[in-house]
């Protein structure tokens, strides 16, 4: 049996050391920082893990590092999602699948598009661009749709290539207590 302290550190020691995007940090320095921007807001375990964690499907498919470029969108809210809710509750997974979402929420209600790093507005169009009113109104209604928005702008502010973190070991503290019972455990 493998624990999801293994299971992480396994995807994110091995898997997350290549480039984020277009930007000079890789996965792992993006997902420290989103995580150490969440802690230093004071937000709730809960979000610091979602901010940590919020990329995990770009780690987890098998599409290659130039999807990207090929035009694909690697829909990796919604499979990150997936292996989280095995995991943990809708506190976590929740917000990591509606981060997405938030960014075309923003995008849409904000202007946020001018905020966004160069491969988050070619993602934005891979991923449907700007929400219609109908969806605009339908993700206000989703229930964890405050707590996306807030794991986004995480997200937006972690691509600082000179950033100080703590390492992927402290955040760990967050993680096990957060571990639901009914998780089903890897092999």
């Amino acid at each position: 049996m493998t624990s999801i302290r293994d299971e992480l550190l396994e995807i994110y020691g091995k898997r997350a050391t290549r480039r984020y995007g277009l930007s000079d940090v890789n996965q792992l320095q993006h997902s420290l920082q989103a995580a150490a921007n969440a802690e230093a807001a004071g937000e709730s375990p809960s979000i610091i893990v979602a901010s940590l964690l919020h990329d995990l499907g770009h780690m987890i498919h098998d599409l290659g590092t130039d999807y990207l470029e090929r035009g694909i969108n690697d829909t990796h809210e919604e499979r990150g999602a997936a292996w989280l809710a095995r995991h943990f509750g809708p506190d976590v997974s929740e917000p990591v699948r509606l981060h997405v979402p938030a960014k075309r929420y923003l995008c849409t209600v904000e202007g946020h598009y001018d905020r966004l790093a160069r491969d988050s507005r070619r993602s934005l169009e891979l991923q449907g661009g700007n929400l219609t009113p109908e969806e605009v109104e339908a993700y206000r209604r989703e229930p964890y749709a405050e707590a996306a928005i807030r794991v986004r702008r995480y997200d937006d502010t972690a691509k600082d290539p000179a950033a100080q973190t703590p390492p992927f070991e402290h955040f760990l503290k967050y993680v096990e207590p957060l571990v639901t019972s009914a998780a089903t455990p890897s092999s």
